[in-house]
């Protein structure tokens, strides 16, 4: 257990080892009490056993000192606990939401249109997780886009969950709490020192529990100010954006970020995925000639299935840009009729129209 990079994680520790310490000592007397009383009552000292029933005064001893104990242990814990669950909101709120296999962070402070709001996958290279290609120092443990707090700062986390059952870990922070659908936990943390700070996910939710890694990037303020203006900005250009025309081109570019992001674990690299829970794109009848089809499992998912729906998790112009790049991927170009879908038809298609 280490002390961590907050206040609280280092009183968390602090209790840990005041409490340890309590039960060696414990655990010794407990044990020298044991070996004096086989020396002491042996058959060959005493060959006849004592006979008694009880012993009021040492009842009421072995009663009132470990009362004590408790209640010294309690003071401690208690006060400790009461700052881990303090609710109270932080200058930072952050959204925390567990989806398989990644996390979605989005930053509640914000009041206009848009919101710094992101996934975070693994980047972990797919060549190390088979095996091909030797494991970097932090295997699994590397995301394409970091949690980004400012130091020194209170920030609490809504903590839930978008499907099953997730926790979120960062040891560093002393911040491990249940992610539960359609239920919203809190914690908070102030870190006190710049860097990186790594954690995972630490309830089994699936096949891919070990790849949801959490990175948390911890900067001064002035620089944790000047990333949210820069995400801010590409939220905006990326609104804007999806009303103008996009080239097929531009849609398969974003389109082939998007599916790493978001589509490989299931469907892996080469579109083959891992049937029958994850069925093939390469090929696929919806995927080669059935646009609207396609766009619907997409966007709304497929009931009792792995196939969650991301008509709520992505922008128009990342829908439009995975399904162009699923219909063209692989082969599937030559294969199918090629249609392409643009963002505007995806925002046509959410308010009740159908693809053109």
């Amino acid at each position: 257990m280490t002390e961590g990079q907050s206040r609280v994680s280092r009183e968390i520790y602090d209790l840990h080892m005041l409490i340890f310490w309590i039960c060696c000592i414990i655990g010794v007397m407990v044990y020298l009490v044991i070996l004096w009383s086989i020396l002491t009552h042996r058959r060959s000292v005493h060959p006849e056993p004592a006979k008694f029933h009880d012993n009021v005064t040492l009842e009421i001893v072995w009663t009132v000192i470990p009362s004590i104990i408790l209640l010294a242990m309690a003071w401690p814990s208690v006060r400790v606990l009461s700052e881990m669950y303090d609710h109270s909101e932080g200058e930072v709120n952050i959204k925390v939401t567990g989806h398989q296999w990644k996390w979605r962070y989005e930053y509640l402070d914000e009041t206009g249109p848009d919101r710094v709001n992101f996934f975070s996958s693994l980047a972990t290279p797919r060549d190390e997780i088979n095996n091909i290609d030797e494991k970097s120092e932090n295997y699994l443990l590397e995301v394409d886009e970091p949690l980004t707090i400012p130091v020194n700062t209170r920030v609490r986390f809504l903590i839930t969950a978008n499907d099953v059952l997730h926790s979120w870990w960062v040891p560093d922070f002393a911040v491990k709490q249940d992610a539960i659908p359609g239920m919203v936990n809190t914690a908070w943390t102030v870190a006190e020192k710049t860097g990186i700070f790594r954690g995972q996910c630490a309830e089994l939710c699936g096949k891919d529990h070990g790849f949801m890694p959490i990175v948390v990037n911890v900067v001064e303020k002035p620089e944790f100010e000047a990333w949210k203006a820069t995400k801010l900005a590409a939220a905006a250009e990326m609104r804007e954006a999806q009303n103008r025309d996009w080239s097929k081109e531009e849609l398969y570019e974003l389109g082939e970020k998007v599916y790493g992001q978001h589509c490989v674990a299931c469907h892996q690299v080469n579109g083959q995925g891992i049937p029958p829970a994850f069925p093939s794109l390469v090929g696929d009848g919806i995927v080669l000639d059935d646009l609207e089809k396609h766009v619907d499992i997409v966007l709304n998912g497929v009931s009792g299935t792995g196939m969650a729906a991301f008509g709520g998790q992505l922008s128009a112009a990342e829908l439009a840009a995975v399904i162009t790049y699923e219909r063209l991927a692989w082969g599937n170009e030559e294969k199918g009729d090629g249609r392409i879908v643009t963002p505007k038809e995806i925002i046509q298609m959410q308010s009740g129209g159908g693809a053109q």
